[in-house]
C-alpha cells in the first residue's frame, strides 16, 4: 500500500476462482493444485488480467501491481509475454530465497489451520520439485536480464519484511 501498489496472489485468485459457484474451471484447478502442479496458464493470466482491469477500471490512478507467485514456468512467462505485451512491464522480480525443508515445516505449520489441500508432506515434495524444473529457471532468466531482488527468506518474519522495505524504498 504504501508504494501504490495492487497485490494480486495467482494463488488466491486460482482458489478462489475453484470456490467460486459454477466456476468453469474448478474442478480442473483443484485437481492441478492437489498434484502440486501448475495451472494452465491460460486460466491463470486470464485471472490475474480480469483482476487487474477490475482494480483499474474502479481506480485508473491504481495501475502498479505485486504479482505474487507468477510465473512459475516457461509456458507462464510465454503467456503473459502474449497477453500483456505493450500493457504491463515487469519492473523486477521479488524472490524470496529460501531452504526446501524451511518451506515444508514453514507450509506443514501453516496446514494445521489453514484448510489448504496442497499443505502436506506429498503435495509440498511434488510442489518442490515442480519448483526446481519449471520455477527456476524463469528465476535465472529473470536474473540475467538483472531484474531479480533476492531476498533470504530463511530470516524471521521482520527480518524479510525490512529487506523488502529496503528494495521497495529503492525501486519504488
Amino acid at each position: 500500500q504504501k508504494y501504490g501498489y495492487t497485490h494480486l496472489s495467482a494463488g488466491d485468485l486460482l482458489r478462489d476462482e475453484r470456490k467460486r459457484p459454477g466456476s468453469q474451471y474448478g474442478e480442473l484447478i483443484e485437481n492441478y493444485i492437489k498434484e502440486g502442479e501448475i495451472v494452465p496458464v491460460e486460466i491463470t493470466i486470464s485471472l490475474l488480467k480480469r483482476a487487474m482491469d477490475q482494480t483499474m477500471a474502479a481506480n485508473s490512478q491504481k495501475n502498479k501491481f505485486l504479482i505474487d507467485g507468477f510465473p512459475r514456468n516457461e509456458d507462464n512467462l510465454q503467456g503473459w509475454n502474449k497477453t500483456m505485451d505493450g500493457k504491463a512491464d515487469v519492473s523486477f522480480v521479488l524472490f524470496f530465497d529460501c531452504d526446501n525443508e524451511i518451506c515444508v515445516s514453514r507450509c506443514l505449520e501453516r496446514g494445521k489451520s489453514s484448510g489448504r489441500s496442497d499443505d502436506n508432506r506429498e503435495s509440498l515434495e511434488k510442489r518442490i520439485q515442480t519448483y526446481l524444473q519449471s520455477t527456476k529457471p524463469i528465476i535465472d532468466l529473470y536474473e540475467r536480464m538483472g531484474k531479480v531482488r533476492k531476498v533470504d527468506a530463511s530470516k524471521s518474519v521482520d527480518e524479510v519484511f525490512e529487506k523488502v522495505v529496503q528494495i521497495f524504498d529503492k525501486e519504488g
